[in-house]
């Protein structure tokens, strides 16, 4: 199969062929304005696919068309709202040669009108695919997955891309063309006008078992979900869709900007892409973390998906859904002649299976009976060893005993921590036991080690804290990610507050602390340290349920 990839050497096109790059039966022409950059791509990658780099303009289509007789055509290029008078050139060219042709189209009126060339695709007896993205492809395939558990009534995305990911000047210009602009959206089963990147919302991504990105705030975009959505579900009555950016105050400075061009008082923002490019690889700074969020209401019931990108992966996310359809065709396929929006072509599960082994998770996160735990994790919880499953339940019992390891910090400071929080004494095969008192909102742990006690209260976090939990030592209070990785349960701390007091994150306590199955036996292993003071306590050992 011969694949022409139009911005072949970009973000997105780049990422598409290395999602696909181990099959051989494959060839991409990787096409661009410059035969150099397309021939760097192809030299820095070593794929089983074969490479074919090309110097081609869009306008040109046709010529290049007829010279490599490709089976599919790819536009990867954008900005999709800046495409002129005639903006679906490329399609029509792919229709008059009999060529299937798909694109990554993010803005609601391309995307959306492309169903004017559905007479001549069908005359054609090919197949024209518009969107096929992040929006609305891989978002209403989650929709898909929530209509027979809830009733769709209101919608709410984000996409909350890496810093430190890159993405090129297309993709830049595209979001400055509707930054001040209204944007027409649904609210309280009404038409309303919000502003692009001025009208904001916050949110946490956290897939169940992963550490959370840090709560964003993301501001309104335009996709082509603002369109599609109310002809798909005719009982929705709000949607909304926003990009949550880092640094904030960059974010901050661009939603100032958009809303200055909304009182004509600045030209519009798209003249300004270059110089927002620099500024953004020049300060970006943050997590180097992205994601994406999908919630949905209705009936009074909330269902969130939440997906997460480690590190440099998050762009291959927008590609996932174009390479799940080239996998369907290379495995004999069809799909029906036509011009539209792709509805039923790509299940979740397809797309997410492209992901490989990169370091994508999602999840999906909706209320349900049980601990604090079971809640908080889900359906990640039962990734960890039954042992620990068990300790955790609801029903589980109430008190544990067993033997640890107990090793105290040196430092005079240390020594006082301790002592002020109740901590034990080191030893060795110390006697040691818990017993847990759990209700709805919290979960006291009482830890006896050699007679000695001491207490921690567990509760869910809220605001900045969503998604973690907060463990409360006397005065000190930690908000942990719970993290289920391999047979482990991690508690990693993620911030911390004295007497309510939020603290700086560099004294932040650390240690590694985690819990996990051994010899059938429930075993724990905790270690807390400060910076420069080291080691406060670490207690390791093993429990089973008191007779």
């Amino acid at each position: 199969m011969k694949i022409l990839i139009l911005g072949g050497y970009g973000m997105f096109g780049g990422r598409l062929v290395e999602l696909l790059g181990d099959d051989p039966a494959l060839t991409f022409m990787v096409a661009g304005r410059s035969l150099d950059k397309a021939q760097a791509f192809c030299d820095g990658l070593d794929i089983a696919a074969e490479l074919v780099p090309l110097e081609l303009d869009r306008l040109n289509i046709a010529a290049a068309i007829e010279t490599q007789r490709p089976d599919l055509v790819v536009d990867a290029s954008g900005p999709f709202q800046a495409y002129g008078g005639d903006p679906y050139h490329v399609a029509k060219e792919a229709i008059a040669a009999g060529i299937d042709y798909y694109d990554f189209a993010d803005g609601a009126e391309f995307a959306s009108g492309i169903d004017q060339l559905d007479q001549a695709a069908r005359s054609a007896d090919v197949t024209i695919l518009s969107g096929v993205s992040s929006f609305p492809i891989l978002s209403g395939a989650v929709l898909a997955e929530l209509e027979d558990k809830i009733p769709i009534e209101k919608v709410e995305a984000g996409i909350a891309p890496s810093p430190f990911a890159g993405f090129g000047m297309s993709v830049m210009r595209a979001v400055l063309s509707y930054a001040g602009t209204p944007i027409e959206r649904l609210e309280s089963g009404q038409k309303a006008a919000g502003l692009g990147l001025v009208e904001s919302r916050y949110f946490t991504i956290a897939p169940p078992g992963k550490t959370p990105l840090r709560r964003r705030r993301f501001t309104l975009i335009d996709v082509p979900d603002l369109t599609i959505l109310p002809h798909r579900y005719p009982r929705i009555t709000d949607i909304w869709f926003g990009v949550g950016t880092l640094p904030a105050y960059l974010h901050r400075l661009l939603s100032l900007m958009a809303r200055m061009r909304r009182y004509r008082l600045l030209p519009r923002l798209d003249r300004f892409s270059g110089v927002a490019m620099r500024a953004l690889r020049a300060l970006r700074a943050g997590e180097d973390r992205g994601g994406m969020y999908v919630a949905v209401s209705g009936k009074g019931r909330r269902i969130e998906w939440h997906l997460l990108a480690e590190t440099t992966d998050g762009p291959y996310i927008p590609s996932l859904p174009i390479a799940a359809l080239i996998k369907k065709r290379m495995k004999g396929q069809r799909f029906a002649a036509g011009a539209r929006i792709p509805k039923t072509e790509l299940s979740l599960k397809d797309i997410l299976d492209c992901a490989g082994d990169r370091a994508i998770f999602a999840g999906f996160r909706e209320p349900i009976e049980g601990s604090l735990f079971e809640r908080h994790l889900g359906k990640a919880m039962i990734k960890a060893p039954q042992i620990v499953q068990n300790f955790h339940k609801l029903s589980a019992p109430q008190r544990y005993v067993g033997e640890a390891k107990i090793t105290r910090g040196t430092h005079p400071i240390a020594r006082l921590i301790a002592r002020l929080m109740g901590f034990p004494d080191a030893g060795e095969n110390v006697p040691a036991a818990v017993t847990i008192s759990r209700d709805a909102d919290q979960e006291r742990w009482t830890r006896e080690f050699a007679g000695k006690e001491f207490q921690s209260v567990l509760t869910q976090g809220k605001g900045k804290d969503q998604y973690l939990m907060r463990e409360r030592f006397g005065p000190i209070t930690i908000s942990l990610a719970i993290v289920v990785e391999g047979d482990r349960i991690y508690f990693n701390p993620r911030r911390w507050d004295l007497l309510g007091i939020p603290m700086p994150k560099f004294l932040l306590p650390d240690g590694g602390s985690y819990e996990t199955e051994r010899d059938r036996l429930y075993h724990f292993d905790v270690k807390m340290t400060f910076p420069i003071i080291g080691l406060i306590v670490a207690y390791r050992g093993w429990l089973k349920p008191a007779a």
